[in-house]
C-alpha cells in the first residue's frame, strides 16, 4: 500500500484512471443503444445493471490476473498461428459486435426501429436480452480493460481503484450520454459507426495484427467535433427558420 501514497503511485493511478474512462466509452455507447430499445420504466434499471455487472466482472478478473496472462498462452496452431483464448474471445466478441452495430445501422438507416415488416409498431426488447447482450460485450471489453491495467501497473490496489473510479464515472454520466446519442440520429449512426470500428479493432487484435487505439480514439473525437459543428449549425437554422416564420 505504500507505493501507492508514492509520487510514481499516484501518476500510475492518474493514468490509469483516465485510460479505463476512454476504454469506457465503447461500453458506454454500446449500453445506450441496447437500453434504450427497452421500455422507457426499465432504461435506468438496464444501464446500472450493465455497468454493476461490468464493475463485478473486471474486479473478479483482476483477482485472476495470473489466469488472464495465461489466456495470452497458445491453444492451437493454425498454419503457423498460433491462437490463443485471449485471440478467440477477442475475434468472437469482435464479429459480435459488428453483427450488432451492422444490424442496427441498417434498421436505423431504413427506419425499422419505429416499424416492423408489416408496419406495425416494433416490439420492444426484453430486459433479460438486453442484459445478455450487455454482459457478453462487457466480458469482451473488461478483457481489453483488465489486459491493458495489467501492462501499465504491477500494483492490484491501483488496478482495482481505477476500474471503479472509470465505472463510478460511467454510471453518473450514463443516462446523459444515453439520452444525449438517442435523441440526435445523426449521432446514434456515428455512435453505431464507431462501435463497427471497435468490433474490427477487436477482430484485428484477435489475428495479432495491433492498431494503436490511439488513432481510433482520435478519430473520433474529431467525428464528434464536426457532428458538434453540423448540431449547432442545424439548431441555428432552425431558429432563424422560426424567427421568420414568427415575423
Amino acid at each position: 500500500m505504500e507505493f501507492l501514497f508514492s509520487l510514481e503511485g499516484v501518476i500510475s493511478l492518474i493514468t490509469l484512471m483516465l485510460l479505463e474512462v476512454v476504454l469506457g466509452i465503447d461500453n458506454i455507447i454500446f449500453i445506450s443503444i441496447i437500453s434504450d430499445k427497452l421500455p422507457q420504466e426499465e432504461q435506468k434499471k438496464a444501464r446500472t445493471l450493465g455497468l454493476s455487472l461490468a464493475l463485478l466482472m473486471r474486479i473478479g478478473l483482476l483477482m485472476g490476473i495470473s489466469w488472464i496472462v495465461n489466456l495470452k498462452d497458445p491453444i492451437t496452431t493454425i498454419y503457423a498461428f498460433e491462437l490463443s483464448a485471449r485471440d478467440l474471445i477477442l475475434i468472437v466478441g469482435g464479429l459480435f459486435l459488428m453483427a450488432k452495430s451492422t444490424t442496427e445501422l441498417h434498421s436505423k438507416v431504413s427506419g425499422l426501429h419505429e416499424k416492423d415488416a408489416t408496419g406495425g409498431t416494433r416490439k420492444k426488447l426484453s430486459l433479460s436480452s438486453a442484459i445478455i447482450q450487455i454482459i457478453l460485450l462487457d466480458i469482451v471489453f473488461s478483457f481489453d480493460s483488465i489486459l491493458t491495467a495489467v501492462g501499465l501497473s504491477d500494483h492490484i490496489e491501483i488496478m482495482i481503484i481505477a476500474v471503479v473510479f472509470s465505472i463510478i464515472i460511467m454510471l453518473i454520466f450514463a443516462e446523459k450520454v444515453s439520452h444525449f446519442v438517442n435523441n440526435h440520429p445523426t449521432v446514434k449512426v456515428l455512435a453505431l459507426s464507431f462501435l463497427l470500428m471497435i468490433g474490427m479493432l477487436l477482430m484485428a487484435e484477435g489475428l495479432h495484427a495491433h492498431v494503436p487505439k490511439g488513432y481510433i480514439y482520435a478519430a473520433l473525437a474529431f467525428s464528434l467535433f464536426v457532428e458538434a459543428l453540423n448540431l449547432r449549425m442545424r439548431k441555428k437554422a432552425v431558429n432563424e427558420n422560426d424567427e421568420h416564420s414568427g415575423n
